[in-house]
């Protein structure tokens, strides 16, 4: 099913739901582009603010600076100003464990843990400016520390916990982190993820950590390293509860997140307060229609990834949303897994990825039916632009044919949502991302960076500042301009994605066009990949893609030849394999491992990347007798024939 062919198939919203809508006026979309910094400070002033700021935007492209002159905190605002106006009962996160054990969080509670945790990182000498590394599975504390973060100054990184030890120490060293937040373990499909052992791997491997805080979420004992480790439930018996929030600038640094990108180094995304917690609420609050008193929201995302941050703490919470929070797969004791949550809580709101979404598909319908979902009245996707027939399956057999749907693009760069359909107002496409959010100025551009038309594919770029972008790369300008701004020009940030305008001018998104991954909604860099291969004493040299997948959006496929001396066999693939897993993660471990006696090259020695994707994806071969070695081609496709049939 092509764009195309959708671009006729429309589904407008019912009138019941535009009568109710948070924003059902287009009108909206014009106010926004008449006076954008107008249009962003209307909803800065939504958020309690200790001074207000002198100067809305200073723009030094590509420097960015949101609010100047005001200051903030962003704990006090996702807590304190809702306990003090009378909601401190209210719950803001139905926790459920992985082997069904749950949690009921209420803002007073989740402000009584955040200020106490907060004083207890005081007692271990973190002050503001000083970055924090949390390494927690999908449990209460993993929010509970970032918050505590938030009220003291502190810029917290998370790392998503499944991510291997080298993971933890690429950031912490980054960072410069001399705390670590971890856990001694966590489940996953019945089984016990030993997330302790990882993080004492990691301290083997860097000298920055001075103290490891380990929250007790399973029970097994593990290795204490005395005067380092200790537990959060000690600190936490240690501690006042009551921890007034720091003052912070506008531009203070709220958190770092690291990215992967087009070389092996993860890039240190460094997000600040006023403007990112500006744009998390906004969106959160029109994007999702959310009604705070009757709405039950679940962004079933990980907190390890933009997602999580913007979309299960900092918007919700902002924004007095009851969330639920759940810690393990989909598909554990049994597919239905996730209908039943949403059935026990009553969910209103559900934001997901197509990657999750196709494999309901695959597991069929039968599972959605045992359970009630006409609570449900909006769904949301997100990490990768969704194939229509996912986007129809999620319409008819998730949202009961009543929901509409609202796929959102953004990035880790952006922090919050970019261009999505306005649910009480918006007849969606299946597949389409649709329109900007009012403020925001995507441009569909050619190879020149001259806008195309109507009914032409290009560059998705963005021509204006907005509230919640990056500032920088941490301690890294010249990457960051190198990365985003250099293309076109400083003024311009280039996405890294394709898009479509279709003869409406809504927007299409057709995925990565440069050496970044999207594999099941996570970024993963083929310059990593490569290097974690590289580093196995068999390997001589390596090239990694990503090819097309049904399930995944985007598959690993890796292209290796070996030092002299090493013979290839399915042993040593295997190893390779886990080898990446363990440098990188489960998600980057290859799909598919090739080995060849040499890869396809320019007479220059450039590796044809472009040539592998196309080998990877079963595609006709052009002419390369240009290549350094030609006659290396026939042999990998006859390797890759036989990894795509095995």
């Amino acid at each position: 099913m092509t764009d195309a062919a959708n671009s006729e198939h429309t589904f407008a919203p019912s009138r019941d739901f535009v009568n109710q809508a948070n924003v059902n006026d287009p009108g909206v979309y014009d106010e926004a582009e008449r006076d954008p910094e107008a249009w962003w400070e209307s909803h800065a002033r939504q958020l309690r603010w200790t001074r207000e700021w002198d100067t809305t935007l200073e723009w030094d492209p590509p420097y960015a600076k949101w609010f100047l002159g005001g200051t903030l905190n962003v704990s006090d605002n996702c807590l304190d100003r809702h306990v003090e106006d009378g909601y401190g009962d209210k719950v803001a996160f139905h926790w459920e464990g992985e082997p069904g054990d749950t949690r009921t969080v209420t803002y007073a509670e989740l402000l009584s843990e955040v200020s106490t945790f907060a004083n207890a990182l005081k007692g271990l000498g973190v002050s503001k400016g000083d970055p924090v590394t949390i390494y927690l599975p999908m449990v209460p504390e993993l929010p509970v520390a970032m918050l505590a973060c938030a009220r003291i100054g502190a810029p917290h990184s998370v790392v998503f916990a499944g991510f291997s030890a080298q993971s933890v120490v690429d950031r912490v060293e980054d960072a410069n982190s001399k705390v670590l937040i971890t856990a001694d373990g966590s489940y996953r499909k019945g089984n016990i993820v030993p997330l302790k052992e990882s993080a004492d791997k990691a301290m083997q491997g860097t000298d920055k950590i001075e103290h490891c805080v380990v929250v007790k979420r399973t029970g097994e004992d593990v290795a204490f390293t005395e005067g380092r480790d200790v537990w959060y439930h000690d600190l936490l018996d240690g501690a006042d509860d009551d921890c007034p929030p720091e003052e912070m600038d506008a531009e203070d640094t709220l958190f770092l997140l690291y990215s992967s990108g087009t070389t092996g180094k993860p890039k240190g995304i460094q997000h600040t307060t006023g403007g990112y917690l500006t744009q998390a609420a906004v969106t959160h609050r029109l994007v999702f229609d959310l009604k705070p008193d009757t709405d039950v929201y679940w962004c079933a995302a990980d907190i390890g990834w933009i997602t999580g941050h913007t979309y299960i703490v900092y918007g919700p919470l902002a924004n007095r949303a009851t969330s639920v929070m759940y810690e393990g797969a989909p598909d554990h004791p049994d597919k239905d897994r996730l209908w039943e949550i949403a059935e026990k809580y009553g969910v209103t709101i559900l934001y997901t990825a197509p990657t999750a979404i196709r494999a309901f598909m695959k597991w069929g319908p039968e599972y959605v039916e045992r359970h009630d979902l006409s609570t449900l009245r909006l769904l949301g996707s997100v990490g990768e632009p969704i194939n229509p027939e996912a986007w129809l399956w999620y319409h008819e057999h998730i949202g009961g044919g009543n929901c509409p749907i609202v796929d959102t693009w953004w990035q880790t760069e952006t922090g919050g949502i970019m261009i999505t359909p306005l649910p009480g107002m918006t007849e969606t496409k299946p597949g389409a991302a649709m329109r900007p959010f009012p403020g925001i100025k995507p441009v569909v551009v050619d190879d020149e960076g001259n806008p195309v038309e109507r009914g032409e594919s290009g560059l998705l770029t963005l021509a204006r500042p907005w509230p919640g972008m990056l500032r920088t790369l941490w301690n890294d300008d010249e990457r960051y301009v190198q990365t985003y701004w250099a293309r076109f020009g400083k003024a311009i940030y280039f996405a890294g994605d394709g898009a479509r305008l279709d003869e409406d001018g809504d927007i299409w998104l057709l995925g990565r066009v440069d050496d970044v991954m999207n594999v099941s909604g996570h970024r993963l860099s083929t310059a990593e990949i490569e290097s974690a291969l590289v580093s196995h004493d068999a390997v001589a040299e390596a090239a990694v893609v990503g090819r097309s997948d049904a399930q995944t959006g985007q598959a690993v496929s890796a292209f290796v030849t070996l030092l002299s001396g090493q013979h290839s066999s399915d042993e040593l693939r295997r190893q390779l394999r886990e080898h990446v897993a363990e440098r990188i993660g489960k998600l980057a471990r290859p799909a598919e491992l090739m080995f060849t006696d040499d890869l396809p090259k320019t007479r220059s020695g450039k590796i044809m990347r472009r040539l592998l994707r196309d080998i990877a994806e079963g595609n006709e071969i052009g002419d390369v007798t240009t290549l350094a070695n030609p006659t290396i081609v026939k042999q990998i496709q006859q390797e890759a024939q036989t990894a795509r049939s095995s």
